[in-house]
């Protein structure tokens, strides 16, 4: 199973979905569990849509997951590699009208420069690209005594 997440942020986030949508990688196969927020996006055969759901249940989705392409938001990045799954991470951008402003590149840079996770780069990636990059990657293994989210947060 695929997990799409796009956060709990008003703006929309339709590129991330046109991703998704346009990949040749993501077996027809598999299920892709998408949570849209305020962000449209259809049921289909294989895309399962839900707008918001409690903590609990994303950690259950997350853990069940076998890729979880994401948002550049700490939350849902630090969920998934603390569970040691693998990560994509889109960050939303200001140009784009998805955020305010571009601090998830920030955050999305770090942790992929730390060996945590992938993120896609607007205008250089595809996503397939990172796909088919992802299951070749070793990720470093997330601690938590190491208070990297803390490093992070100075850092940014």
């Amino acid at each position: 199973m695929i997990l799409v997440t796009v956060g709990t942020q008003k703006q929309s986030f339709n590129r991330l979905f046109e991703l998704v949508k346009k990949s040749k990688e993501l077996k027809k196969e598999e299920e892709i569990i998408v949570q849209k927020g305020y962000t449209e996006c259809n049921n289909s055969k294989r895309i399962h849509t839900f707008d918001f759901i409690s903590l609990d249940d994303m950690e259950k989705y997350i853990s069940d997951a076998d890729l979880i392409i994401s948002h550049g938001g700490v939350g849902t990045i630090f969920s998934a590699i603390k569970k040691g799954k693998k990560v994509i991470a889109v960050p939303r951008l200001q140009k784009y009208g998805e955020h305010i402003n571009d601090h998830q590149i920030e955050i999305c840079e770090a942790l992929e420069q730390e060996g945590y996770i992938l993120y896609y780069k607007d205008g250089i990636d595809t996503l397939d690209d990172l796909i088919r990059k992802i299951n070749k990657t070793e990720f470093k293994k997330y601690d938590s005594d190491n208070n990297y989210i803390d490093k992070l947060r100075k850092e940014i």
